[in-house]
């Protein structure tokens, strides 16, 4: 796509430059972003525990379940989806197991590699937590599309 000279010069402008002011505005800005962040991270928090799960599960069913469009995830895969160690994550791995939560296969490719892939228990959590998360998002919508707005407008 060719950009104008005037959409250069615009989108140039839109980035803070280094050592550049910040405005009252701004801090308000960041202030209510991480405000939504941490309100829906407790909100997803307390979700995953009245479904049973820890926080960190439930983030692992969706990176295995989210991953799965190309193939199945490896414990690697989760590892670095939830920027965890790999020893860690086989530690979770382990505990979902116990949980009937996911099972574990050799790679047929590469038996070095674990494959981890969601049970029908594991699929139903995160179906229900995954509903109840997007409508929690899309009730946050009006107010992180207002705050993400005024980034992109402040730095004009």
């Amino acid at each position: 796509m060719v950009q104008s000279k005037r959409e250069a010069g615009r989108a140039a402008s839109a980035r803070p430059s280094k050592g550049g002011a910040m405005r009252e505005s701004d801090y308000a800005a960041l202030a209510q972003f991480r405000y939504q962040l941490r309100t829906f991270l407790a909100f997803s928090e307390a979700a995953a525990q009245r479904a049973g799960l820890t926080p960190q599960q439930h983030q692992a069913l969706l990176a295995i379940k989210g991953f799965g469009g190309r193939e199945a995830a490896s414990v690697g895969d989760v590892a670095r989806f939830l920027l965890i160690r790999h020893h860690t994550a086989v530690e979770l791995m382990n505990r979902m197991v116990k949980l009937k939560l996911i099972v574990r296969e050799a790679d047929p490719q590469d038996a070095r590699r674990v494959l981890v892939k969601l049970t029908a228990k594991g699929e139903q959590k995160l179906r229900s937590l995954s509903r109840i998360h997007l409508d929690e998002l899309r009730a946050a919508t009006p107010a992180l599309s207002k705050i993400l707005r005024s980034f992109r407008t402040k730095a004009r």
